[in-house]
């Protein structure tokens, strides 16, 4: 099923308003990305990461992408095929970068998503992220890049001391 290019736009928006809320620890508005059932499941190197649920998944990344973090993700070349009127999937490469000032480690890698969306109440949702890395290079450092903006040290979560 062929969906029109508008809807196959809208879903394009919504992935990267998933990024740039990530990025910007805008996590009132990723709600509105989420079904209420979403799960995500992010696998790298270093980690695994599973989460069920809009307020697991959002509590998550609340923590994850704090005041002491500095986050790029940046997605694109994205497969989307349609499944039905509401149901598409989404095969989308991923690069990525970030910076834990907290432990002192930057993370640098690509990664391919595959995604699943539903179409509720007019509106596409993501109702599971999941990612596999290609690549992930962790870097320990002894001393924090010169950073000159640091947009999570307004706008992320704060942690409480280490």
């Amino acid at each position: 099923m062929a969906l029109p290019l508008e809807e196959l736009e809208l879903i394009r928006r919504l992935k990267y308003r998933y990024c740039r809320c990530i990025d910007t620890a805008n996590i009132q508005e990723l709600a509105d990305l989420f079904t209420e059932d979403a799960s995500v499941c992010y696998v790298g190197g270093s980690y695994r990461f599973e989460a069920q649920g809009r307020e697991q998944i959002l509590d998550a990344l609340s923590t994850a992408f704090h005041s002491e973090a500095i986050a790029l993700h940046h997605v694109n070349h994205p497969e989307i095929d349609v499944l039905s009127a509401t149901e598409a999937t989404g095969v989308w490469y991923l690069k990525d970068w970030f910076c834990d000032l907290r432990h002192k480690i930057i993370t640098d890698g690509s990664a391919l998503y595959r995604d699943r969306y539903i179409k509720q109440d007019g509106r596409w949702l993501i109702q599971h992220a999941a990612y596999e890395r290609i690549y992930e290079i962790v870097t320990p450092f002894e001393e924090p890049p010169n950073i000159t903006a640091h947009w999570l040290a307004r706008h992320g979560k704060v942690l409480p001391p280490a």
